[in-house]
């Protein structure tokens, strides 16, 4: 049985260091705005997006190393979301992380900026990857940019702001922007990593559907938990879709309905990725990821 808990931890630590070099003084300066992007990405997370990447990198090349870059780059992404996701004109959040919000630590004003900014040098980091390809580089940076843009990140919290999903088909559709888009992005640039020519189509839409379930799971777990979880082990409040009268999952279907979704959808992405040679991370990784309290 794979110990799916001390390998994410691994990778968090690999992702950590790896930011960690990203962030230094050398790299991006000293200063406030420097210091809130620091404060958003470092110490905190589960590193979920940087430990796929990682790990479609070894299940293709055996080491993760070309993947550093880009789980680096995928955790400023995430960290800039969750940034302009707790501002007052979104989901108004003073907690994240189990710490004040970084426009409740460092204002509005360079929470927005350091959001920004973190966005912007995401992309940096991801174009100046060494040890790659000039093909690697150039699916990676696409996959990061359809998957946060208007077709990801960007237009999912636009459909979530207005709060008109109807149907579960609906939600689902923000949710697969919102969530699992940058998820895609995370095991499509793992792989893209390890990339000496074009990429397999097939072996893309495999990993595509599988993020796809992972993501879609993650995100009704996630509701779940803002249902019935413990905030002090989330580190942030609960409560807060019914507080705010938004729609989510549990807005279509009953807890228990929710929770064989996301039995469902996890089940379905630990087949697609069982049929590869060392997939036993990825493969127990969905599971693992529902039985979860935080």
């Amino acid at each position: 049985m794979v110990d799916v808990k001390s390998i994410l931890k691994e990778n968090a630590v690999i992702a950590e260091e790896t930011l960690e070099y990203y962030f230094s003084p050398e790299r991006i300066g000293v200063g406030k705005l420097q210091d809130a992007m620091k404060y958003a990405t470092l110490g905190g997370g589960k590193r979920v997006r940087a430990c796929l990447a990682l790990e479609f990198a070894k299940l293709f090349a055996k080491s993760d190393m070309t993947a550093r870059p880009y789980a680096a780059a995928l955790e400023m992404i995430h960290a800039f979301s969750l940034i302009h996701d707790d501002l007052p004109c979104m989901d108004d959040d003073d907690m994240r992380r189990g710490k004040p919000s970084c426009h409740v630590a460092f204002g509005e004003a360079t929470a927005l900026l350091a959001g920004d900014t973190l966005l912007t040098y995401a992309f940096e980091t991801a174009s100046s990857a060494e040890g790659v390809t000039d093909v690697a580089v150039r699916h990676a940076i696409y996959a990061l940019s359809r998957n946060t843009g208007p077709f990801g990140i960007g237009g999912g919290q636009q459909m979530d702001l207005s709060n008109s999903a109807s149907t579960y088909e609906e939600l689902k559709k923000l949710h697969s922007m919102k969530t699992s888009a940058l998820i895609k992005a995370a095991c499509l640039c793992g792989y893209y990593s390890t990339l000496t020519g074009e990429p397999d189509d097939a072996i893309v839409s495999d990993i595509s559907e599988y993020a796809e379930c992972v993501g879609l799971a993650f995100q009704i777990k996630d509701d779940l938990l803002d249902l019935k979880g413990d905030a002090a082990l989330l580190g942030k409040r609960v409560g807060v879709d019914e507080k705010n009268g938004r729609v989510n999952s549990l807005s279509f279907m009953s807890p228990e309905e929710a929770e064989a979704e996301c039995e469902r959808l996890s089940d379905r992405a630990s087949a697609i990725v069982s049929k590869y040679e060392g997939s036993d991370f990825l493969s127990a990784f969905p599971g693992y990821l529902n039985n979860r309290n935080k």
